[in-house]
Order: structure tokens, then C-alpha cells, then sequence
């Protein structure tokens, strides 16, 4: 029988509406510490949005190794075998990217003091950084185990875990950065602390379900550390390449005043939040696109390539109306500042046609990652944001004064770019697996 639209539709929808909660619960957790660090001081706000920016640029390179995850055991079941004996050397393969994480940022922490942030921000970036480095450990742990899940399409009880640890988070910030009754204000520190408790509690709560959901035994596989690597090494550096992209604003406007970094940071808040939701759908395009190129079957590779990119892009431009019509009332959620509230606003115009693409990217790599064919995506991102992006966003900000806006034009243009380059790739791959899976 013909499989009919709805059918993809729903399909990728079984799998995307609970990566969705969870996808925007961990957003949320973010936002609840833009929040609480928003409504304690702008230079609280600030600090955490340089520490942040600096930290997220290195521990997005393990998570970006860990995402190729479900799409190789996804292609692995597509190929009638088993995957599941394929947990612990997941849960290696995430334990050894987090020691080399942590020490990472713990060595670039000593940086900080030739950077040329605002001397009375310094301190609290660095206790930031030192207490978050140590909680990659249980970030890697909760990234791994939640690939590992998504590929046997078990998405609900991992993302009712992150939905639970929203609440979770904004209590521990409320009562460690504010205090209460025998517990210190602890400002930065406290928003560090909270963190650092949150990603322990999703990593180990996915492992406990993990165990009593299944019969695991010990095994080694030199292959699946090396298609690890192989697939998600070029995932990991497209990642990279965006998130320095996005990051190195804050940085660089932080080092112009630290309010921009917080601007830059609330704005980043917002879009995220909208962006959670082609991200998810992505993810389910990974997943099922995995399984068919696994199964060599080609119309439902094919369809539900098509269709994850209408429903990405048919939200983004949701996501677009909704920006351009209440850009201050969304600012005004997370600040009262005048100052950051006059940045913000006008940025959020030029956002909001920039999320269009951004819809239609995310989908694009959600297809390349279930087809395993991540070098395209690596090497349009670093055309799209590296050459294009950061030099042209760094000239309109600071040579011709466009400030935030400025950087926010660079991005609009990459998105642009990358989108055509991989579109294009795309054609001539779906040409030859046509002919491939035919045979």
C-alpha cells in the first residue's frame, strides 16, 4: 500500500513531539539562567553570557562527536542487526570526551585575563567556567544516553527528565543566587552551582532507566569507536563552526561593553527556544532517514527528507511572524534594562528572517546525518559562517558602527549560503542513491 503524506508526517511527528519538550525544556533550563541572572544584575547576566559563549564553543565539539550516535545505530537496525550491545561503549566513548572537555576549559580559564573583558567582570567568568567544567561528565553522560534512546525511538521518558529539570533548575537558581533563609547569595556562583547539579541528575536518571529497561553486556567494538569518529567528527566541527560563529559575538561585543554580551545572550535565549523545535524534527529526519538509507529504501528516504523540510521551514516562518510582531514584549520577559531592551529589539527584526533559514539548515543536516554523508554540512557551514559570516558580520558591527545588528546581518547571509551549497549536494546524492539502492 502507498504510504500518504500524513503517514511521513506522523511518523516524524511520533518522534519529534516529545524531543520537542525535551529539546525546549533544555532550553528552557538555559533561559531560566538568563532569567534569574537577568533579574539579579546585568553584570551577572553578562558574565555567565561570556563564560558560556566561551565554554559552549568547547564542550559543542564532544557533543557534536556524541549526536552521530543515533544515526549509526539507526542505520544499524535499519540493517536487521543488533544495537543495543552497543551501550557501554557509548557510554565510554562520552566518559572519554568529557576528561578531555574538562580540561579544556579549565586550561583556557587562565586566558581570561588577557581577553580585555571589563575588569569587574573577570572574576566571576572564571568561577563560572571552573565549576561548569567539572559537570561535562554528567552532560556527556545524558547526551550519549539519549542517542542511544532516540535510536530505538524511545524519546518520551528523556525529555520528561529534562522537562522535570526546567523546574529543578530555576528553584536551585532562585534559592543559590537570591538565598534563603540559611543559604548565602551566592550570584554567579550560584548559577554555576545549579547547573552543575541539574546535568549530573539528567545524566544518572537516563542511566538508571537504561539499565532497568534493558539487559546489557559488556562489549567492544573498534569499528563503532572508528564510525564514531567518522561520521560524527564532521557533525561535530559543523556544530563548532556555528555555535563560534554565534558565541564569538558575545565575545567579541562583550569586549566592547559587557552589555552587549548580555544582549547578545538574551537574544540567543530567544531564538533557541524556537529553534528547539525544527531541531527535534531533525533529529526524527535522522532517525527515520537512517533507517530507510539502512533498508535501501528509497521513496521513504526520500519523503521524509521532503517533508521534515516543509514542517522546519513552515514553523520557522510561524516562528518569523511571531518575532517581527512582538519583539519588545519577548525582550521584556527576561530584562527590564532600557539599555539592553533599546539593543534587542530592532536585532530581532533581522532574527526573524534569519530563523527561516536557519529552519531550513537544520533539516538539511538532520538528512545528511541519516544518509551519513556529515562532510557537506561541515564544509557549508565553514563557507557560510567562517568565510562569510564572522569577517562581513565583524565589519558591519565595528568598521561601519551596526553594532549587534551587524553581526546579526553576517549570520543572515551565511545561512543563505549554506543552505544553497547543501541543497544543491543534496540533488546530486538523492541522484546517485536512487541508482544505488535500484540495483
Amino acid at each position: 500500500m502507498k504510504k500518504t503524506v500524513k503517514h511521513y508526517a506522523k511518523e516524524l511527528l511520533n518522534i519529534a513531539l516529545p524531543i520537542i519538550m525535551g529539546n525546549l525544556g533544555f532550553i528552557l533550563i538555559g533561559a531560566g539562567d538568563v532569567l534569574v541572572a537577568g533579574r539579579h544584575s546585568t553584570d551577572t547576566l553578562a558574565s555567565i553570557s561570556i563564560a558560556t559563549a566561551i565554554t559552549n564553543c568547547i564542550m559543542t565539539f564532544g557533543i557534536g562527536l556524541i549526536a552521530s550516535v543515533s544515526p549509526i545505530l539507526s542505520n544499524i537496525r535499519g540493517e536487521r542487526k543488533s544495537a543495543k550491545k552497543y551501550f557501554f561503549p557509548t557510554i565510554r566513548f562520552s566518559m572519554i570526551l568529557a576528561i578531555i572537555t574538562t580540561f579544556l576549559v579549565l586550561a583556557f580559564i587562565p586566558v581570561i585575563d588577557y581577553m580585555h573583558f571589563e575588569a569587574r567582570l573577570v572574576p566571576d567568568i572564571k568561577e563560572y567556567m571552573l565549576i561548569t567544567a567539572f559537570s561535562t561528565f554528567g552532560a556527556y553522560l545524558h547526551a550519549s544516553l539519549k542517542e542511544f534512546l532516540q535510536a530505538f525511538e524511545i524519546v518520551v521518558f528523556p525529555n520528561l527528565v529534562t522537562v522535570f529539570c526546567v523546574f529543578l533548575n530555576i528553584l536551585l537558581n532562585i534559592l543559590l543566587v537570591f538565598g534563603l533563609g540559611p543559604i548565602p547569595s551566592l550570584g554567579t556562583v550560584g548559577l554555576a552551582i545549579a547547573s552543575f547539579t541539574v546535568r549530573y541528575f539528567m545524566g544518572f536518571a537516563l542511566l538508571f532507566y537504561c539499565l532497568g529497561l534493558m539487559r546489557f553486556r559488556n562489549y567492544h567494538d573498534k569499528r563503532y569507536y572508528k564510525n564514531l569518529m567518522t561520521i560524527g567528527l564532521p557533525i561535530s566541527l559543523a556544530i563548532l563552526v556555528e555555535f563560534i560563529a554565534f558565541n564569538s559575538i558575545a565575545i567579541f561585543m562583550g569586549r566592547v561593553a559587557g552589555v552587549y554580551a548580555a544582549a547578545q545572550n538574551l537574544i540567543c535565549t530567544l531564538t533557541t527556544v524556537s529553534f528547539m523545535v525544527p531541531l527535534a524534527i531533525s533529529n526524527a529526519i535522522a532517525v527515520k532517514v537512517g533507517f530507510a538509507n539502512g533498508a535501501k529504501h528509497f521513496e521513504d528516504l526520500k519523503n521524509y527528507s521532503i517533508i521534515g523540510m516543509v514542517m522546519c521551514v513552515g514553523f520557522m516562518m510561524c516562528s518569523a511572524t511571531v518575532f517581527c510582531s512582538f519583539p519588545h514584549f519577548l525582550v521584556s520577559l527576561f530584562t527590564k534594562d532600557l539599555t539592553l531592551i533599546k539593543i534587542c529589539v530592532p536585532v530581532l527584526y533581522t532574527v526573524s528572517v534569519f530563523q527561516i533559514f536557519d529552519g531550513l539548515q537544520v533539516a538539511l543536516a538532520g538528512i545528511y546525518k541519516g544518509i551519513k554523508k556529515t562532510k557537506i554540512v561541515l564544509i557549508a557551514n565553514f563557507v557560510g559562517y567562517w568565510l562569510i559570516s564572522i569577517p562581513f558580520g565583524y565589519w558591519l558591527a565595528l568598521q561601519k558602527g551596526l553594532m549587534l545588528k551587524g553581526f546579526w546581518f553576517g549570520l543572515f547571509f551565511a545561512a543563505i549560503i549554506l543552505c544553497m551549497l547543501m541543497l544543491a549536494m543534496l540533488f546530486r546524492y538523492m541522484k546517485k542513491l536512487r541508482l544505488e539502492f535500484s540495483k
